[in-house]
């Protein structure tokens, strides 16, 4: 465990790894990954199981059997994916046991193309929640409008959910009221509220890289120095409004009956523009009872050189406050961005699993069987 990842936790700030693979699953390198440098949990999306599956590597005797059952595309897509997070809970599951479930957690996602299917989605949580069969797994739903009463449906039956692809403080305190939503109706049904847990995943990067493409566009000295801002800007009110939402007495009333917290956590903290310190998205958004979640290159640069000087959000939220206002004097929409970048995540997340789909459909026809 290195020193500026062991502060990153020590300031209440939990590590988890932004991939898998079965590879990294068989190889070990993931227990390594626990046992040295301080991860906690692991994050899945579209992208990256399309990523690892037409690399191949691993999954050539999975693939041969489902094409020899006949297996339609969908469910061997869903056998694959589902047997990694299913292995990698288990190689979590001493972190989810010391944590009392708090972290040890793997996420997984509701088929993209569903997002916009509020019934769908649920159904899909449920079918999920079951094939994994891990009390360590993370459902993920994408905070799309129709997501939201998937989100407070899913967690009314018991299961944890991942909330995915937060951009608005608006819809992050949508989120929030769907958590608390949903653990009310669970409440009710006298489920133990201290058995379900949550995620809400703020995305970062994505919002510069946005944000400042259309800086560029305007041209100007003035839209050049709000460059590189807004991300950590709109992050930290993102934490602010999670203090305001839990120091409340709705959700004081839910800690009371032992709800835990769904804690902040920071996604796509990859650093898109190379004019940016590559551990951007880690060191400025230090706060406790987060999580930020990392692609391996971030989690090495923070390894090898991230400055961890404590709490890096609370006491910023006037100076954020101004700098999304100056956005705005500079003519830059807010509400179209963040609405651009959800469309842009559902649409890329679909693309990715349409993906997937095509290059196992052509494994599966390599290896089908000759007919008699």
């Amino acid at each position: 465990m290195t020193d500026a990842l062991k502060r990153l936790s020590d300031e209440g700030v939990a590590i988890w790894l932004d991939d898998l693979s079965r590879k990294r699953i068989t190889s070990g390198d993931l227990g390594e990954l626990l046992d040295e440098q301080h991860v906690v949990g692991v994050t899945t999306n579209p992208t990256i199981f399309q990523k690892a599956i037409s690399s191949g590597d691993g999954y050539e005797d999975q693939l041969t059997d489902l094409a020899a059952r006949r297996v339609t595309v969908e469910e061997a897509v869903r056998m694959i994916t589902t047997a990694d997070v299913r292995d990698a809970c288990d190689i979590l599951r001493p972190l989810f046991d010391a944590t009392g479930g708090r972290d040890g957690r793997v996420s997984i996602e509701v088929d993209p193309r569903l997002a916009h299917n509020t019934k769908a989605t649920v159904a899909e949580a449920k079918q999920l929640a079951w094939l994994v069969d891990r009390p360590n797994a993370f459902i993920k739903i994408p905070a799309t409008k129709a997501g939201l009463p998937a989100i407070t449906e899913v967690i009314a039956t018991g299961i944890s959910v991942n909330v995915t692809l937060i951009f608005s403080l608006e819809r992050y305190r949508e989120v929030m009221d769907a958590y608390q939503a949903g653990l009310e109706k669970a409440d009710a049904k006298g489920l133990d509220l201290k058995a379900i847990h949550s995620v809400a995943s703020f995305f970062v990067s994505r919002v510069d890289t946005e944000i400042d493409k259309r800086l560029d566009e305007l041209g100007t000295d003035a839209a050049k120095g709000l460059k590189g801002k807004a991300a950590v800007a709109n992050a930290r009110l993102a934490y602010q409004a999670y203090e305001q939402v839990t120091g409340a007495d709705r959700w004081q009333k839910l800690a009371g009956r032992g709800a835990n917290t769904q804690r902040p956590l920071w996604a796509s903290t990859g650093v898109k523009d190379p004019a940016y310190p590559d551990t951007l998205y880690v060191t400025e958004l230090v706060a406790p009872n987060t999580v930020n979640t990392m692609p391996e290159a971030t989690l090495q640069a923070t390894d090898d050189h991230g400055e961890i000087t404590g709490d890096t959000v609370r006491g910023t939220y006037e100076q954020s406050q101004a700098e999304l206002d100056a956005l705005a004097e500079a003519g830059i929409s807010y509400d179209d961005v963040v609405q651009v970048l959800e469309d842009e995540g559902v649409e890329k997340f679909a693309s990715s699993w349409n993906d997937l789909l095509a290059s196992t459909e052509a494994e599966l026809a390599r290896r089908a069987p000759k007919e008699a």
